[in-house]
């Protein structure tokens, strides 16, 4: 009888050091990863997937590009941190998964400079990091033996924080199987703003178009990276989530028109220019839905 209780209680003891060595080493995991817990669901997260649409029941549709400024405090979730990190929250910017989308998971990104068509044309990854500034340039520097000139390929620094613009590509529509006024994201494309390196005074701010992203691809990516909550950290938000919620700001800077989508600013600047995009958005998009319900 003694014998067997003895026998229980080492069988008892084996039990616990092996949960105390389980819970031992979950803590260690945890710390090293620089979070209390780890994060199983959220790189399993899928894309929703948009309803279907017949051509049938597309009673009206126009095309709108606008401007998502970066520097608005509810945009900076897409701008922040200028630099990737790693460890727990491993996030990266809007423009930083973007690139490495396009080097590392098969993103396709096409040339800006076609005024027809914004995914005609594809870009290298290579052509990708030019346009940012990044690339290689030649030094001169001189031979200390020879007393020649010679130049030397040296890396240019990438400039990532420079993208504090995004120009989206929107189609709005009315499906009329569903009655509902809907807009898609179809294409993001990087805007970079500098200034040129002889601009000491940094008085002429000069824009550059990067390339274009089509959305529903890039959904993929977006779907399994995180973006900062400023709320609540445990609450994961990714950006599909900012894009597909519409949890950004923004403005109208062209829209589908007679001549050739020319921009709102080719007629009208500054503050004309905001609310000209204001009354697109009301009178145009608006009344189509409002002429939906009239007998």
């Amino acid at each position: 009888m003694f014998y067997n209780k003895k026998l229980k209680l080492k069988k008892m003891k084996r039990i616990l050091n092996f949960f105390f060595i389980i819970f031992l080493f979950s803590d260690v995991y945890s710390q090293v990863h620089g979070g209390i817990y780890v994060k199983e669901n959220f790189p399993s997260r899928e894309v929703t997937p948009y309803q279907h649409i017949r051509e049938g029941d597309m009673m009206w549709s126009k095309k709108i590009w606008r401007i998502i400024d970066l520097r608005q405090k509810i945009n900076h979730p897409l701008y922040y941190p200028t630099e990737p990190q790693g460890g727990f929250d491993d996030r990266k910017s809007l423009i930083d998964l973007i690139i490495y989308g396009v080097k590392n998971e098969g993103l396709n990104i096409y040339s800006p400079d076609n005024p027809y068509s914004e995914f005609k044309i594809p870009m290298t990854h290579e052509e990708l990091i030019e346009r940012l500034g990044g690339g290689i340039d030649s030094v001169p520097i001189e031979n200390l033996e020879t007393g020649l000139i010679e130049y030397k390929p040296v890396p240019k620094e990438l400039r990532t924080s420079e993208v504090k613009e995004f120009l989206v590509l929107e189609g709005w529509f009315i499906d009329r199987k569903r009655s509902v006024l809907e807009a898609r994201i179809l294409g993001l494309c990087p805007v970079r703003c500098y200034y040129r390196e002889d601009d000491i005074d940094q008085e002429n701010q000069m824009k550059k178009l990067i390339g274009w992203v089509y959305f529903p691809q890039a959904r993929y990516i977006f779907s399994k990276n995180q973006v900062f909550n400023p709320h609540n950290s445990s609450e994961h938000r990714t950006f599909d989530d900012i894009f597909h919620k519409r949890l950004f700001s923004s403005f109208i800077v062209k829209i589908e028109n007679t001549y050739n989508n020319r921009n709102i600013n080719s007629y009208t600047i500054g503050l004309k220019a905001i609310l000209e995009g204001e009354k697109i958005s009301e009178n145009q998009i608006r009344k189509a839905y409002s002429d939906l319900w009239e007998q």
